[in-house]
């Protein structure tokens, strides 16, 4: 099977796979792991063998700049303090934990064992942001362990490059490169990250053309990610530092139409990458278990026992910063529910999966990098395990927690926006009336489409089962405009209309049902 063909055949399952995620309500990388794993057990299935620049330069980029727009700046100000401790500390202590069990279950030798830890010591964002998705998360919490996997890979992948540095080479870490190492990672990372947001944002607010527009925003992440990396700075730093930056300016950028049409070409392009990306983690496992058949046969309790450390460690950590929190800002009987899913809440995914492609295969002497193939198998299959143990169950722990939005609080939010942006329209009306900038009876049509409005939005938070009224104004409205939509066919195909005509009408008969879609804002 060439890669091509693989890659089409991984966006037809994902499909098929995402249709039945939403049916069983399971995280749709979850599903998209498993039909991997059982696709390469498969008799008569080829390896997959995925090099690390498909991973880290082809498909992490736009995933990583999707995950970090969907970060409000507003609520990563709230959470930096406890965000720092994790990206930092927590990385090192993991680091530290799955070394110790490497060491102790596995013949890995120190460095490589090191090398293991690093590789599993960060929480990954496309993973993170996948799976949270469908969560109603309080927007703290989500802010939480969103902000959290973003902003550890700086320190795991100083970790790793240490851990790679000293076994390929067989030194000693130099502590004060290592700080300078650092501080070009994170620093340059930043800086890479937002000279590219700039730039991005100049041609941005300089264009309305739909094409150029779409086009600058799929290319932003690869020139930020490509910009670091050629510094020897932190490609995913960059990433994720353009992503928050245009993220907090997107109402500048752009405008309505541009806003839907981008909307749905990241959309596919997301869909597209995720489908792909979480179905090889899924293939890689049973190639990579053929690889090593005959030397290695206790592997499976030794991933077991690495992911139970990366869970115990980080209950460990995140449950005494909590207490320590709560005690601070006055509770007294520090609460469970939000450290426990904070803690459960820490997947392996695609950044754990690029850095572990790209350990070496040669130490610097040229001779093969031992115990190369142990490391990636353990590595993939601990990610496996997070996807579909945590994937399966954090939403039921969120669910014995209670800390999810609950649904008529969701709805009473998204009512009394509505209303505030409608009673902000009818504002405006009375002084465009007072003014008289406007002739009386557009005024006066405006009003009364603005009051209606209004009432719509006031008669979805009503006491009353069902709001009749409005259901049926916009299902007359869809009638009319499949009526019109029906005619425009019929002109075209008697010869009355040019294409031309009949596609510029149809866009408008377009962004109007879309607009149905919302409640008819």
């Amino acid at each position: 099977m060439r890669s091509v063909e693989t890659v089409l055949f991984l966006v037809v399952v994902a499909t098929v796979v995402a249709t039945f995620a939403r049916r069983l309500r399971v995280p749709a990388p979850t599903l998209l792991v498993i039909a991997g794993v059982i696709i390469g057990l498969v008799p008569g299935v080829p390896s997959i063998e995925v090099t690390p620049d498909v991973v880290s330069l082809i498909v992490l980029p736009p995933l990583l700049f999707a995950a970090g727009e969907e970060l409000p700046w507003r609520d990563l100000r709230a959470v930096w303090r406890p965000v720092t401790t994790l990206a930092v500390g927590l990385v090192l202590a993991t680091a530290a934990g799955v070394a110790a069990v490497a060491v102790a279950l596995t013949p890995l030798p120190l460095g490589m064992a090191f090398v293991l830890g690093a590789v599993l010591a960060s929480t990954d964002p496309v993973a993170v942001t996948a799976l949270g998705r469908r969560l109603a998360l309080p927007p703290r919490i989500q802010a939480l362990v969103q902000a959290e996997s973003l902003f550890n890979d700086a320190t795991s992948l100083l970790l790793f490059r240490l851990a790679v540095g000293l076994v390929v080479a067989g030194g000693v870490a130099d502590w004060g490169r290592t700080v300078t190492e650092f501080a070009v990672l994170a620093g340059g990372g930043v800086l890479a990250g937002a000279v590219v947001a700039a730039g991005a944002y100049v041609i941005r607010r300089r264009t309305e053309e739909p094409v150029l527009e779409t086009v600058v925003s799929l290319v932003t992440p690869y020139a930020a990610y490509v910009a670091a990396e050629s510094v020897h700075a932190s490609g995913v730093t960059a990433v994720v530092v353009a992503s928050i930056v245009l993220g907090t300016q997107a109402h500048r950028m752009t405008n309505a139409h541009l806003r839907l049409q981008l909307g749905a070409v990241n959309g596919t392009v997301i869909f597209l990458l995720e489908s792909v990306v979480f179905g090889l983690i899924g293939l890689q496992l049973p190639a990579l278990v053929r690889r090593l058949t005959g030397t290695d046969t206790v592997w499976p309790v030794q991933a077991l026992a690495i992911a139970a450390t990366l869970v115990v460690v980080r209950l460990l950590w995140v449950f005494p910063l909590s207490a320590l929190a709560q005690r601070r800002s006055g509770v007294r009987r520090p609460s469970w529910q939000v450290p426990a899913v904070v803690s459960w809440a820490g997947a392996r995914g695609v950044v754990p999966l690029a850095a572990a492609l790209s350990i070496p295969l040669t130490t610097s002497g040229n001779a093969p990098l031992e115990n190369r193939d142990l490391v990636l198998l353990l590595s993939i299959a601990v990610i496996v395990l997070t996807l579909v143990v945590q994937g399966l169950t954090l939403a039921p722990l969120v669910r014995l927690a209670g800390i999810a939005l609950r649904p008529e609080d969701v709805r009473q939010e998204h009512t009394f926006a509505r209303m505030r942006l409608a009673q902000a329209g009818l504002q405006h009306l009375d002084g465009v009336a007072e003014t008289e900038a406007a002739p009386d009876f557009v005024v006066e049509q405006l009003r009364q489409s603005w009051e209606a409005r209004a009432a719509r939005a006031a008669a979805g938070d009503a006491d009353e089962p069902d709001n009749s009224a409005a259901l049926a104004y916009r299902g007359l409205r869809h009638e009319l405009l499949a009526v019109e939509g029906a005619e425009l066919t019929r002109l075209f195909e008697s010869g009355a209309i040019t294409d031309g005509t009949r596609r510029r009408i149809q866009r408008v008969l377009d962004l109007e049902q879309a607009g149905l879609g919302e409640d008819d804002l």
